[in-house]
């Protein structure tokens, strides 16, 4: 596919990899907008670079479809969905400190199920349907993660990407047929706000285990992202960008 002149959705597309996504396609003619639930961001990234955006719950059924209703009735049916968005909220399964024995909240795990894994079901399922709808041959973009493997304190986070990869594998199948591509890609530890949380002697270690010695930058993956879209032999596959690192 070419990139110049198709629509392009981003999830959490106002700051960190999504904004880089988005920044970085519409250099190259692509037409796209993104989500996010901070007004201020989508402000801020419409301002610099004339991107539009709304605000949507992505995890949110009646939020998602309204979104793609409204969408395709302004825009006409998407050529690209990057399912971007994504939280963490890490604990351990029991944590003991003492005599105290505590236990994961359930508010972590359901909160990062509904966005990371809800999410991004609802918007590839609204994507097919809209794209097969209009006889739109597009792509489907799916953000997994290092973690899919799984990483200590991120039993939700891991099981949400480890999900992800199984349905970006599932939809290649189901979709193939409409001449609809479902690819993912796994980064690894990279250089954006959710890595400038970690504590700086923990993320010493991390880069330490990271073979080519250093975080990634947005536009490696960027440039995956650009290769999947490009590439209309991939799908079915998840693209590990990682530096070689192995948790």
């Amino acid at each position: 596919m070419e990139i110049s002149g198709k629509k392009v959705i981003i999830t959490g597309g106002a700051r960190g990899l999504g904004r880089q996504y988005a920044l970085d396609l519409k250099k190259l003619g692509a037409l796209p907008y993104v989500l996010n639930l901070h007004k201020e961001h989508l402000d801020s990234l419409e301002k610099e670079a004339g991107i539009p955006g709304s605000i949507v719950n992505v995890g949110s059924e009646k939020e998602v479809e309204a979104f793609f209703e409204g969408y395709v009735s302004d825009y006409g049916s998407p050529d690209v969905i990057i399912n971007n968005a994504g939280i963490t909220a890490d604990a351990l399964l029991v944590k003991k400190k003492g005599d105290d024995l505590t236990k994961f909240p359930f508010s972590n795990w359901q909160k990062v199920i509904d966005v990371n894994l809800t999410g991004v079901f609802l918007f590839g399922r609204e994507a097919a349907y809209h794209m097969i709808k209009h006889g739109v041959k597009g792509v489907i973009i799916n953000i997994s993660s290092i973690s899919r493997w799984g990483n200590i304190g991120q039993t939700n986070y891991s099981a949400a990407k480890a999900a992800v990869d199984a349905m970006t594998v599932i939809w290649s199948k189901e979709l193939s047929k409409f001449g609809i591509r479902v690819g993912a890609i796994a980064p690894g530890y990279i250089n954006t706000e959710m890595c400038a949380m970690i504590r700086q002697d923990v993320l010493d270690k991390i880069i330490q285990n990271i073979p080519v010695g250093r975080l990634g930058e947005r536009d490696e993956i960027s440039q995956a992202v650009q290769f999947i879209i490009k590439n209309d032999f991939f799908t079915g596959r998840v693209l590990e960008v990682d530096g070689g690192m192995r948790v």
